[in-house]
């Protein structure tokens, strides 16, 4: 069921939930969180609400969508509730607020009476994120804040950016993205011979944070030297190359979709290595309230890896 109020209230708002839960005996008892996303018109708005759904399958939530309309225009609230089988497992509120109430200010004030009493309060923003999600209006409501430097102009920049003002609770999408690239490389050094790294080059995209992000996990946990290349447009990652004085361990994914995995004494292994879609990420991320104190680990990496150019002929 869909529910749209044109031109109203967060009071009002409210007061129709409570008579939606009342005739159609949906109960917020089982949310576990509320998950707010923060977006613009800019942004496939019904493409957000989808992979937050997704995600609410596995983790029942109430979801607030905040969507900041133009902010030359009158002050407005347009809203929308969502229940049943157009929420997925979830009570979607979408909030789209003109004018004044396009301000971070503002969308953290029509947040706060939407919230679930109790309950842990996770923000994601699709698109580009605040210099500091921690001091944004809205994230300062949050436990947990969730950007993704891919969706910004420069994810290079918005990295280091994520680096200089990170609070316990922030974490990137760029880092999810990550999670079968470390599980692969990680069970590849539990297995024989257990010699020492010596080094590490992480190759990929110029302008792709996941690779950057490798790259500091990798100096971050092994304390030796990590180089950064950059190959042509191969879709972010496209390798990791682990130094070692019996053999190198080396994961290549040319395609971006299948990787292929070579160890000393094994035969080369090949392995499903697709970019993870956004729900699957979001999924991910919301099994953990806590801080992300290895993501915090690889940003701090970032300042120890050196840059250079990929030897001829690779990702190509």
């Amino acid at each position: 069921m869909i529910v749209d109020m044109p031109a109203t209230s967060t009071h009002q708002v409210s007061r129709r939930l409570v008579t939606l839960r009342e005739q159609g005996g949906v109960m917020t008892l089982g949310r576990v969180l509320t998950f707010v996303v923060v977006t613009d018109d800019s942004t496939n708005t019904e493409e957000v609400i989808e992979c937050a759904n997704a995600a609410s399958r596995q983790h029942p939530c109430r979801v607030i969508v905040l969507v900041r309309g133009a902010k030359k225009a009158a002050p407005r609230l347009d809203a929308q509730i969502r229940v049943g089988g157009d929420a997925g497992a979830s009570e979607v509120i979408v909030l789209r607020g003109y004018g004044p109430l396009a301000s971070p200010e503002a969308c953290a004030g029509m947040t706060i009476p939407m919230l679930l009493p109790d309950a842990p309060v996770v923000v994601w923003w699709p698109g580009p994120a605040p210099s500091v999600p921690a001091e944004d209006p809205v994230g300062q409501l949050a436990g947990r804040r969730i950007t993704d430097a891919t969706a910004e102009k420069n994810p290079v920049k918005a990295l280091e950016q994520r680096a200089s003002s990170y609070h316990p609770g922030d974490t990137d999408l760029a880092w999810t993205r990550l999670t079968l690239w470390r599980a692969l490389l990680a069970s590849a050094l539990d297995q024989p011979p257990y010699d020492d790294i010596t080094g590490a080059v992480v190759d990929g995209e110029p302008d792709s944070p996941s690779t950057d992000l490798l790259a500091g996990w990798l100096a971050s946990r092994l304390s030796v030297p990590v180089k950064r290349t950059k190959v042509g447009a191969v879709g972010g990652m496209h390798s990791v190359r682990l130094e070692r004085r019996s053999g190198s361990v080396e994961l290549i994914r040319p395609d971006a979709k299948v990787g292929t995995l070579t160890q000393p004494g094994q035969p080369p292994r090949l392995v499903t290595l697709a970019r993870r879609p956004v729900r699957d990420c979001l999924t991910e991320e919301l099994r953990r309230l806590d801080a992300d104190e290895t993501y915090q680990s690889a940003l701090a990496g970032l300042a120890g890896i050196t840059r250079g150019r990929a030897p001829a002929g690779r990702g190509r």
